[in-house]
């Protein structure tokens, strides 16, 4: 099938393109809303600017596609998108459940309540992204970058993200239970009343992050840099902080309950009322 002939065919009124081979098409521009794409072959297609509204593209191949286009309320579970330029794409209300995004292009994208469970995003980039409200848990974001991406009340339950940069990212009232975050870089993040409870954030950088009122208990923080970080009200109880850094955070409020201090670097830290460290 080539271009032609589908434009005409969805002017017509047929809406079903299932296992459709469109191999590098150019659809720039083009309204194919509520169409179904369902395994089709879009492999280095041009869709940029289309017009996608509830669009099919379960299982379909999109590798090194451009999909600079309206997506909102489709369906790309299951899809393969690896290298796919999505940038600046609307994705809000889609469903990516167990696609395939690694190296894709996100930059300044809209994920705005996107299903992303169990999708693989390794090193794709969500630079400056909004993912708010966004579900991905057990997703896969090892090297991703998310710097000053938006993930306020996002759910990442059980999200791998080691090595992800995550600078400046705002995850105000995220849930990250049981995430993988060693090594992750969170420098100047915004985790005010964040969900960490037992995840790993082993080596992680969170230099002058806000953790105002965080969850953070039964959380591996050994060798975390914490310097300046604001940690005011929350809650570290049975944390592991081993040979963490703490120079200059503040901790005033913290619940530091049964926290493991061995090694820690608490020079200049504002502790709680009443906390002695041996």
């Amino acid at each position: 099938m080539d271009t032609d002939e589908l434009l005409k065919r969805y002017a017509a009124g047929e809406r079903d393109f299932r296992d459709a081979y469109l191999r590098g098409a150019d659809l720039r521009g083009v309204e194919l809303s509520a169409a179904n794409f369902r395994g089709a072959d879009l492999s280095k297609a041009n869709l940029t600017g289309a017009l996608l509204l509830g669009v099919n593209l379960r299982e379909a191949n999109l590798t090194q596609a451009t999909l600079c286009a309206n997506l909102s309320q489709s369906n790309l579970i299951g899809a393969e998108l690896t290298k796919a330029n999505l940038e600046s794409a609307n994705l809000s209300d889609a469903s990516l459940r167990a696609a395939n995004l690694t190296e894709a292009n996100l930059s300044r994208a809209n994920l705005n309540r996107a299903l992303s469970n169990e999708a693989t995003l390794r090193g794709a980039d969500f630079t400056k992204a909004n993912l708010s409200e966004g579900v991905f848990c057990r997703a896969n974001l090892t090297h991703a970058i998310l710097k000053e991406a938006n993930l306020e009340a996002a759910n990442l339950t059980n999200a791998i993200l080691m090595n992800a940069n995550l600078e400046v990212a705002n995850l105000s009232n995220a849930i990250l239970h049981g995430a993988n975050l060693s090594e992750a870089n969170l420098a100047r993040a915004e985790l005010s009343r964040a969900k960490l409870s037992g995840t790993n954030m082993t080596n992680a950088i969170l230099t002058e992050a806000n953790l105002r009122g965080a969850s953070v208990s039964w959380t591996t923080l050994r060798g975390a840099d914490l310097t300046k970080a604001k940690l005011f009200r929350a809650n570290l109880c049975w944390s592991n902080l081993t040979g963490a850094n703490l120079t200059e955070a503040v901790l005033i409020e913290a619940n530091l309950n049964q926290a493991n201090l061995l090694n820690a670097n608490l020079s200049r830290a504002i502790m709680p009322d009443g906390f002695s460290h041996d």
